[in-house]
């Protein structure tokens, strides 16, 4: 990457049920992001630097990792309420120069995310996503599109789902992502939804492209802990 690459370990939870105004100061950049080397889990996309966002058990995952991860740095940012996945992101906003690699923590993928690196070459944001039932659908970020495929808005649990294809934590995203972040208002609980300062991007200007980057689990029950080691055994089938 340019700099960085966020990989934001909290989950995001909650429904957004509030639109936010004022996007007209979120302002385009060009994107400057460098090929990436497949690593271990797509964890190393030829970054710099690894900004781990911590928040509950930090000091395990500290321990657990140390300094650096096969050699490159890992800076540490600390989120100390809960307050959503765009709070989250903004923690990293002091170590992160460019646009960025986002991996949710608790999603395991079977194969690298370069896809998603490579496709912000076209497109000033890349969110990575997958086909899903529409029961799947209702408990997730949806994803909505125009007729060309252009990413529209993110939907967080419809109840009706306008589409089956959804958001699999991972994006690459533009800084001015932070901008938009730090304008967010709080859901009904407490929260700051990052789908909706995708949408203050997209609603900006901004062209966001969808890409699938292979299986994953996203690891949220201790069943899951088995499947997710599974998938990164290679035995296929086990996504969801």
């Amino acid at each position: 990457m340019d700099r960085a690459s966020a990989v934001v370990r909290n989950e995001d939870t909650s429904i957004c049920v509030e639109s936010i105004e004022n996007e007209s100061v979120v302002r385009k950049r060009p994107a400057t992001v460098r090929g990436p080397r497949s690593g271990p889990f797509g964890i190393d996309p030829g970054a710099d630097e690894l900004v781990v966002i911590v928040g509950y058990e930090a000091a395990q995952i500290v321990d657990r990792f140390g300094d650096a991860f096969e050699g490159v740095p890992i800076t540490y940012a600390h989120q100390r309420e809960r307050l959503g996945l765009g709070h989250a992101v903004l923690q990293a906003e002091p170590h992160v120069d460019g646009t960025f690699l986002l991996v949710n923590g608790d999603n395991v993928f079977a194969g690298s995310v370069a896809p998603a690196v490579e496709a912000v070459a076209e497109a000033d944001a890349v969110l990575a996503v997958e086909e899903v039932s529409p029961e799947v659908a209702a408990t997730t970020g949806v994803i909505e599109t125009d007729e060309v495929g252009r990413v529209t808005g993110i939907v967080e649990k419809p109840a009706e789902p306008p589409s089956t294809l959804v958001t699999t934590g991972c994006y690459v995203l533009p800084e001015d992502v932070f901008h938009a972040c730090a304008l967010l208002r709080p859901s009904a609980e407490g929260e700051y939804q990052l789908s909706e300062a995708v949408g203050l991007l997209v609603r900006a200007g901004y062209e966001v492209e969808t890409v699938r980057v292979g299986e994953r689990v996203n690891v949220n029950i201790p069943d899951d802990i088995e499947r997710a080691s599974g998938l990164v055994r290679g035995e296929s089938g086990t996504s969801s």
